[in-house]
């Protein structure tokens, strides 16, 4: 679904930007040229998929009439839709503050991505940043000076090209190429860049640049001194062969297609191929595509993404570096249009039958029965009902509703778009001999069978005389001193079920069985948690998904977050709020190549849908709640692994930073206002929130509370990218 991202981004952040205050100078990315005279200078940023750089961007200026132009297009390498704003600082005293600049550039825009703007400079420093939210890294400072009497020499420089060569002085196996550079005009050199190939992009360069490519090749440099003047472009030329061999074997070849696709397998809006090919010989040396029967043949460096509604085909090949060519092989797929989208949320409906007495009470018992339409085209995708301010849950038939005193039911529909509908509330009382006050139950647990701790017994969880369910009178939240204690305690209920005959004697062992397994009251015994997702369908089922991205259940039983599915999103967990308490889960860095994982858990935030302050459901728990940060990469956004996001950053010590695709251990105790965070049994953050925040302006706080937020509120796991694949397991929390 990578196609779905510019529009995704447009509407989650296009019309909304948070401006981040953040007061770290510190820039990523390589400068761009710098200009060498005041009059009608232009200055150039560049943005594409990366979030804690700009690709290129200017260091030094001269003071005067300017043209800042800013790209953030597929030409400057966003495949994403990612969108970037150039923001100049004009808050801060430190720095120049006559610039009030701030563009908002993404691929999709009625522009491209290309925006220029007329400024005028003045001597001093400005500071620039993106505004986006996780975007903080992309920043950095541009030095405006008077102009005049400045190095105007560009530097000199020279390459030489080493390696092992043949008869024909062709180089064997590979070759490498090494430039230098020096300024005689003063002010020294500021770096030097190289390209490959005739039209390659200019890259930083840092060390020889070795090619093992065989073929022809040229290698352009140029250097630029901290003037701000760049050398002319000089080339060398130079031609690499494979090494002797008697590899006679072509290289195997394959191509997947990925994308979004409906019921008859096609591919909605865009298909991306990607193609691998391996060589035990000699090794590949290069792949190349063709669109199409007669289409051309092209290099292939990265998945090639065919948006062009109709059937087409993908021919692809392979030659290794002694010569021998694959066969070629191809694959077939049907791009279509999207389906419009439905906007619509559909209706429900209620009633509740029985009979009544004299005052209108439901006699006993009563059924509530919802229905639900929707006209939006898309389908009803689940209805659900939440009884007397309990968690929502499905509704699969109607709710029998048999204890006595007044009731409410709220329910709800969504549609297969994801829009819900507003909840809409039915009241009624129920009576028996003259009104019986409602049950005292130790907890409130109304799951289909009997779960004790983290063990699920597979023994119906019925009402029993007293009104509540089973479940409701083992008390396994409770923390008991001993697991002896807590056996007596579920032996002294399961005896009085049996001798009522709510449970026989199969049943009685069963779910004393069930207790023993569950280790509650021994050391590290799970006492007091309550499991919210233990890898299984059922648990997975009960989380809801707002925003972008995807979290996908593995037969493992972890979740991982997709690597198609793009943009920004929570999966929450809507059944209950929690004020004081200790969340326990265990995550895995999963990001492919170099890349880390950027996650976060999301914990006290009101409910998502129809909230009054913001309407976007995937935006409120990082409006108001708090995100304890995932994040091992050390460079980038500033906020680490065990970071409270905007309020409190910590580094990479602590418990120290596990290999990529290792589980972590994470703990996180909240306890009235304070919040601390372990990691493998290790303390790294301790926060007491006292409403003070590094963003500027602060977000919204709890009113009433001086933006301390909520004391109560429900967690959610972000997904942030296709990039950044997290893996979550084993989730379970425990009220303090």
């Amino acid at each position: 679904m990578r196609h779905r991202t510019p529009r995704l981004w447009t509407a989650l952040l296009g019309s909304l930007l948070m401006v981040l205050g953040l007061t770290s100078t510190a820039a990523y990315g390589r400068p761009d040229n710098g200009p060498a005279a005041a009059a009608e200078q232009v200055l150039t940023w560049t943005a594409g998929d990366p979030v804690d750089r700009y690709l290129t961007f200017p260091a030094t200026a001269v003071a005067g009439p300017t043209t800042i132009v800013f790209e953030n297009s597929t030409a400057t390498g966003n495949t994403t839709g990612m969108p970037h704003t150039l923001t100049f600082d004009v808050s801060d005293p430190e720095y120049n503050n006559d610039v009030p600049l701030n563009i908002l550039a993404n691929p999709n825009d009625d522009r491209g991505g290309k925006h220029t703007a007329q400024v005028t400079l003045t001597p001093g420093r400005y500071r620039f940043f993106c505004t986006i939210p996780g975007h903080g890294a992309m920043q950095g400072i541009l030095t405006v000076t008077e102009g005049g009497g400045e190095d105007t020499t560009a530097p000199e420089t020279a390459a030489k090209v080493e390696g092992e060569r043949n008869a024909d002085g062709a180089y064997v196996g590979h070759a490498n190429v090494t430039v230098s550079a020096t300024d005689t005009g003063g002010s020294g050199v500021d770096r030097i860049e190289y390209a490959v190939g005739a039209d390659g992009a200019w890259q930083a360069y840092t060390a020889p640049v070795m090619v093992h490519q065989v073929g022809t090749h040229t290698v352009r440099y140029r250097a630029t001194d901290k003037a701000g003047n760049t050398s002319a472009v000089k080339a060398v030329d130079f031609t690499v062969v494979a090494p002797p061999t008697d590899d006679r074997t072509p290289p195997e070849t394959s191509a997947t297609v990925s994308g979004e696709r409906n019921d008859q397998g096609q591919y909605l809006d865009m298909a991306t191929v990607t193609v691998t090919a391996s060589d035990t010989g000699s090794g590949v040396n290069t792949i190349a595509y063709a669109l199409g029967a007669g289409g051309a043949w092209q290099a292939y460096t990265a998945p090639v993404m065919v948006h062009q509604v109709g059937t087409h085909t993908v021919r692809y090949r392979a030659t290794d570096r002694a010569g021998n060519v694959a066969a070629e092989k191809s694959v077939q797929f049907t791009v279509v249009a999207p389906p419009a989208q439905d906007t619509t949320p559909p209706r429900t409906t209620a009633t509740v039958t029985g009979s009544k007495n004299s005052d209108g009470a439901f006699i006993t018992s009563a059924t509530v029965t919802v229905t639900a339409t929707d006209t939006g085209g898309s389908g009803v995708d689940k209805v659900e009902y939440s009884l007397d301010g309990g968690p929502y849950l499905a509704y699969t038939a109607p709710v029998v509703v048999d204890r006595v005193g007044h009731h409410t039911v709220l329910h709800r529909a969504t549609d297969k778009a994801g829009n819900t509908s507003a909840a809409t509330r039915v009241g009624f009382d129920i009576a028996e001999g003259g009104g019986v006050p409602a049950p005292h139950c130790p907890e409130y647990d109304e799951r289909l069978t009997v779960i004790v701790g983290t063990v699920d017994s597979g023994v119906p969880n019925r009402m029993t005389r007293g009104r509540c369910t089973i479940n409701e009178l083992i008390e396994d939240e409770k923390d008991w001193s001993s697991h002896a204690l807590f056996l007596k305690h579920v032996d002294t209920v399961l005896d009085r079920l049996l001798a009522d005959g709510v449970i026989d004697a199969r049943e009685h062992r069963t779910i004393h069985r069930a207790a023993r397994e569950s280790g509650i009251g021994k050391p590290g015994g799970t006492s007091g948690y309550r499991t919210l997702f233990d890898g299984s369908a059922e648990t997975f089922a009960k989380w809801q998904h707002v925003g972008g991205g995807k979290f996908t259940l593995n037969g493992d039983g972890s979740m991982t977050s997709s690597t198609t599915v793009p943009g920004m999103g929570m999966l929450w967990f809507p059944q209950r709020q929690y004020g004081d308490f200790s969340l326990r889960l265990q995550w895995r860095d999963d990001a492919p190549g170099t890349g880390n994982a950027n996650s976060g858990v999301f914990v006290r935030f009101p409910h998502v849908h129809d909230h009054p302050e913001e309407p976007r459901p995937e935006w409120v728990a990082i409006t108001f709640g708090h995100e304890v940060q995932v994040l091992d990469r050390p460079d980038g956004d500033m906020y680490k692994t065990g970071s409270i996001y905007g309020f409190d950053r910590v580094g990479l010590g602590g418990a120290g930073v596990t290999p990529k695709g290792t589980w972590n251990d994470y703990e996180i105790r909240v306890e009235g206002q304070h919040y601390t965070v372990f990691r493998n049994g290790v303390l790294i953050n301790e926060f007491d929130n006292t409403g003070g925040q590094e963003f500027s302006p602060p977000r919204h706080g709890d009113p009433g509370t001086d933006g301390r937020r909520y004391a109560t509120g429900y967690v959610g796991l972000q997904v942030h990218g296709t990039t950044d694949v997290i893996s979550y397991r084993d989730i379970r929390i425990k009220e303090l």
